[in-house]
């Protein structure tokens, strides 16, 4: 399993992972040797030494109208006693969108909205509740997760041939050429939920990332974003924290709103074995984790992830 997104119900960790499978498909860039069709639950009490219980499937792809295949990242809220599990996956277009599914109890079962949330593309949602209750959704991923497919929230057909991310005027161009010509880094994505979750209440925003300057990153900076959002919030302070891809770093990024900008401050996890990083940031009992994956589950290395944590 890979993707966590952890948060503490009723007491205990609960963690929302996205399910890696065996397949026979090779390796290429729009993830389809991720055959990915459920989600899991798990749940631990004691991050130390603790059993983790795994509370089995709580959504499967069959159970989704829209979903063709690839289940990929997700995340979930809590609002007035109703969890919402807000995934990414890709519709019979071959299109990944974002979509709603919702159930009684934090180990579900979970019942999938028939369609998925209008205006909703990309990948990787991590959904954020601020201390007023209102609710965010941080989206984005490149190359596979088609964020480079969209300009102003809508799908650029000019974009789609492109290969790597999008030249500044939108039209294809190869990624190198275009890190020459020294474009701005193609930004992940933040939306105010609507009061029920189950759509977006605006249009979506790109969340810029500056550097310490007050620029913003550039599509050849080792620390841009390109996957994996996740938002915290500590004595006030909104930290934005993500993956930057091909360089295989978790970084973080600093605010003071949970629109942004946010300003780069670190790198938080070096390189793991496997291509791609990804993660969350959750508070227990006192103490701040780090959970994440990486492609060594017990001394054999393999493109199946498995999760791990750590203490920050």
């Amino acid at each position: 399993m890979a993707d966590p997104a952890a948060h503490v119900f009723n007491g205990k960790v609960y963690i929302y992972p996205s399910h890696d499978r065996d397949s026979e498909h090779c390796f290429d860039d729009d993830g389809g040797h991720f055959q990915m069709r459920d989600y899991h639950v798990l749940s631990v009490e004691d991050l130390e030494n603790g059993e983790v219980v795994d509370h089995g499937v709580i959504l499967d792809q069959d159970d989704i109208p829209w979903a063709e295949k690839q289940l990929w990242d997700s995340d979930i809220v809590e609002k007035n006693g109703k969890y919402y599990l807000i995934f990414s996956a890709k519709d019979y277009n071959g299109l990944m969108h974002l979509g709603v599914a919702t159930a009684d109890h934090p180990e579900g079962p979970f019942k999938a909205e028939p369609a998925p949330i209008i205006g909703s593309y990309s990948i990787d949602p991590c959904v954020f509740k601020d201390d007023d209750g209102e609710v965010y959704v941080y989206f984005g991923g490149i190359w596979g997760g088609q964020l480079q497919w969209y300009k102003d929230n809508k799908l650029s057909p000019r974009n789609i041939p492109a290969w790597g991310e999008p030249t500044p005027d939108g039209a294809p161009e190869d990624y190198k050429t275009q890190v020459s010509n020294g474009a701005d880094a193609i930004p992940s994505r933040v939306v105010k939920m609507t009061d029920d979750c189950l759509q977006f209440a605006e249009s979506p925003r790109p969340v810029i990332i500056l550097d310490k300057e007050g620029n913003p990153l550039k599509a050849d900076d080792p620390h841009r974003f390109f996957e994996a959002s996740w938002m915290h919030k500590k004595d006030g302070v909104y930290y934005f924290s993500y993956s930057t891809g091909d360089t295989h770093f978790l970084c973080l990024a600093k605010g003071d709103n949970p629109y942004g900008p946010f300003t780069f401050e670190k790198v938080i996890l070096e390189p793991v074995v496997g291509w791609t990083t990804h993660h969350c940031i959750t508070e227990y009992k006192g103490k701040w984790y780090l959970f994440h994956h990486d492609c060594v589950p017990s001394g054999d290395v393999t493109w199946l992830r498995s999760l791990k944590v750590k203490e920050l």
